[in-house]
């Protein structure tokens, strides 16, 4: 369309991300790039090797000398109107006040389209987590679990269960006065985290099979062991074994190593008040908590990840290769 050049091949492709626009944009040039698209000062349209548009992002407008969204041109091109048809009919275009399907009967491009037999897959989908029916991930302070967690939740369809820390009114009191607030502070997680898993690990999902959680109950007494005194522990644990008898244990627990130096760093980049005076021998002391506990358990379920040269939340290659480690 503009010029004369060889055919091109089209597709529209809905994305989730946890991009802002800017940096989606800047992840596309990065694409192009590395694909052998070579930007050109010119305004007029030629052939390329490829070309990403982002043709709405929510339902926002965006106007920079970057990037206009939605896309100004979209309904008057059918090659972009049918396949975001395809998958989106009733999608209203925030300026226009249209659907895509209204648009699209109302365009007066009338280029013939030939469609193809091709589909687009998401790479994660090669692996199989159906028979997982439940995944624990675990790590220190500041490893990502959450992260890690939430996107595998994402990327299959699967329940997502996370820890309520911020509502845990004992935390920011015990990050100042460990001794005094040490044994409210653990019953009262040991008690929020026995509901929270018996609510949603005995009661499956009926369009989600798979469960996924920042967190194992077990949490709970390797947390308690470094943090109360003996007696306070002894009477802990007795309450522990008798709530934990009626949880399901996970059926693949993951444990996401990283060095101290990087999770303080990650503490610190997070931004909790409550957590910045954290210091290494505590996370030290964690890790070797977690180690204990994960000599005395069966081999065959537990994954030892080493994280610290990675970062999943930015390298898709990182994330894949975890992703791999724990389904493989």
């Amino acid at each position: 369309m503009g010029f004369d050049g060889d055919d091109f091949l089209n597709c529209a492709v809905l994305v989730e991300s946890n991009y802002s626009a800017d940096k989606t944009l800047e992840t596309i040039l990065s694409i192009e790039k590395k694909l052998g698209r070579a930007r050109s000062e010119k305004k007029d349209y030629t052939s390329r090797p490829i070309d990403i548009d982002i043709l709405f992002f929510n339902d926002e407008f965006i106007e920079n000398e970057n990037l206009i969204v939605p896309h100004p041109r979209l309904q008057n091109r059918k090659f972009v109107l049918q396949p975001l048809v395809d998958i989106s009919p009733d999608f209203q275009h925030p300026k226009l006040d249209k659907s895509l399907m209204e648009l699209s009967e109302e365009t007066n491009d009338e280029s013939e389209l030939i469609k193809q037999s091709k589909w687009l897959r998401n790479p994660v989908l090669d692996y199989d987590i159906s028979k997982f029916r439940y995944i624990a991930i675990e790590g220190n302070i500041g490893a990502g679990k959450t992260s890690l967690a939430t996107q595998i939740a994402s990327d299959f369809n699967a329940k997502l269960v996370l820890e309520r820390f911020k509502e845990n009114p004992f935390l920011p009191k015990f990050y100042k006065e460990p001794d005094r607030f040490a044994f409210p502070l653990e019953m009262s997680f040991l008690a929020d985290r026995y509901q929270q898993l018996l609510d949603d690990l005995t009661q499956y999902d009926l369009f989600k099979e798979n469960v996924i959680g920042d967190y194992d109950g077990y949490k709970s007494l390797i947390f308690a062991k470094i943090t109360l005194q003996e007696e306070e522990y002894i009477l802990y644990k007795k309450l522990f074994d008798l709530m934990h008898k009626e949880l399901p244990n996970p059926d693949v627990y993951v444990y996401l190593y990283q060095n101290t130096e990087r999770l303080l760093e990650n503490i610190k980049n997070r931004g909790r008040d409550f957590e910045q005076e954290i210091e290494a021998e505590y996370l030290q002391k964690i890790n070797k908590g977690y180690m204990e506990f994960i000599r005395n358990q069966q081999s065959d379920k537990i994954k030892i990840i080493d994280i610290s040269e990675m970062d999943f939340v930015n390298n898709r290659q990182d994330y894949i290769s975890v992703l791999k480690e724990i389904l493989n």
